[in-house]
């Protein structure tokens, strides 16, 4: 055993004795410094100061507590590159914690933060900070000195706006503002996030988008879930990297036709919306595996969508729909196919070249018969026909039935 282990070691054991529990681990060095410490899920109350002692820590871990403030002396772990706090009562940070500024990695969530010191602005080598869960209403304009950071997740805060600072954080790659209930819109300073390739902006009271968001050239997960948006800037289909594009639960009447520059697009959710038809140019979407239209106003089945071939689930729920078109079997990809709650009294002898279909949803129509190719949907693990009009069932389907034992949902 070296003299610094020893050292070290009857420092931990007397902050043993402090805190009054054993830590679930403790990891020395070949030097025989203290570099690792796992005191979570201790019930711990509060820090103590002698924490300050163990200046070679590279990593803390004190999440799961009950620690509402932590002791000055944090900042002198001035080698500390992982700092887990997630799963406490902390309502502020003490200004010392900037003096950390080794710290890459700094995890809050699910506290009860009101604000972030000015002095977090000095962790300039910090490459992921989570916030998320907290009480922050605001940001403070240091934040965009963490040129560094790579993820910055601030999800179910309280924050009603975004300094402009925010856009001087040219390495961040993924942005989480999601269920902030009062922020109603974006600094055009978002634009400038050049590395960005996910922004979360799910659940909010956003009306708008800034046209700088056309911007974000790397962008491929942008999720606006949930909003207030009415419509689009056409700077949205500059994101031609985009792969994930969600719209859910907003107030759109219709989609831009240019969005078929959106070529690398493989999920588009526009389902609860107020969309009456769909653009033309969507057949474009050539790489798209997963539609949701669900819950619009759609009168008629696009005929555009018959041209995307690659797509493996459609969701068109809740429409209107009267009938399907024939050529809906040029869609030979598809696994997943929610129908239901439409107005559909018939079904095209040609869905039964759907042969990779795995579910099939039907319920809730106004279905009087189904076509005997339904029983050539050999893949077929779900079929759901109940609340319809139907009084009887083809011998083919019937067969099906039993071959790929299926649970029928029927209402007869």
């Amino acid at each position: 055993m070296t003299a610094q282990e020893s050292n070290d070691k009857n420092l931990l054991a007397d902050f043993i004795q402090k805190i009054g529990h054993d830590p679930k681990e403790a990891k020395f060095d070949k030097e025989g410094y203290l570099t690792g410490l796992d005191l979570q899920r201790l019930n711990l109350t509060s820090l103590p100061p002698e924490i300050g002692q163990f200046t070679n820590l590279q990593w803390l871990n004190l999440q799961y507590n009950q620690l509402t403030a932590l002791p000055p002396e944090i900042g002198q772990l001035t080698n500390l590159q992982q700092l887990f706090l997630h799963y406490n009562k902390l309502t502020g940070l003490p200004p010392e914690i900037g003096q950390l500024t080794n710290l890459q990695a700094f995890s809050l969530p699910n506290n009860q933060l009101k604000a972030l010191p000015p002095e977090i602005g000095k962790l300039v080598n910090l490459k992921e900070l989570w916030v998320y869960e907290n009480q922050l209403k605001s940001l403070p304009a240091e934040i965009g000195n963490l040129v560094n950071l790579e993820e910055l997740n601030l999800e179910a805060n309280n924050l009603k706006s975004l300094p402009p600072e925010i856009g001087k954080l040219a390495s961040l790659r993924e942005l989480n503002l999601g269920s902030n209930d009062d922020l109603t819109s974006l600094p055009p300073q978002i634009g400038r996030l050049k590395s960005l390739q996910t922004l979360k902006l799910r659940v909010n009271m956003l009306t708008e988008l800034p046209p700088e968001i056309g911007q974000l050239t790397y962008l491929q997960r942008l999720d606006l879930s949930f909003n207030l948006l009415t419509a689009l800037p056409v700077e949205i289909t500059y994101l031609t990297n985009l792969k994930e594009l969600l719209l859910s639960d907003n107030q759109l009447a219709s989609l831009s036709p240019e969005i078929a520059r959106l070529t690398n697009l493989k999920r588009l959710d526009i389902g609860d919306n107020k969309l009456t038809d769909l653009p033309a140019e969507i057949a474009k979407l050539v790489n798209l595996q997963s539609l949701n239209i669900r819950v619009n106003q759609l009168t008629d089945f696009p005929l555009e969508l018959t041209k995307l071939t690659n797509l493996q689930s459609l969701d068109m729920k809740s429409n209107v729909l009267t009938d399907l078109p024939p050529n809906i079997a040029e869609l030979t990809s598809l696994e997943e196919l929610d129908l239901r709650g439409n107005i559909l009294s018939t079904l095209p002898s040609e869905i039964g070249k759907l042969t990779n279909l795995r579910e099939l949803r039907l319920e809730n129509n106004q279905l009087v018969l189904v076509p005997p190719e339904l029983g050539d949907l050999n893949n077929l693990k779900e079929l759901r026909l109940e609340n319809n009009q139907l009084t009887a069932l083809p011998v083919d389907v019937a067969r099906l039935l039993v071959r790929n034992r299926l649970t029928l949902h029927l209402t007869i």
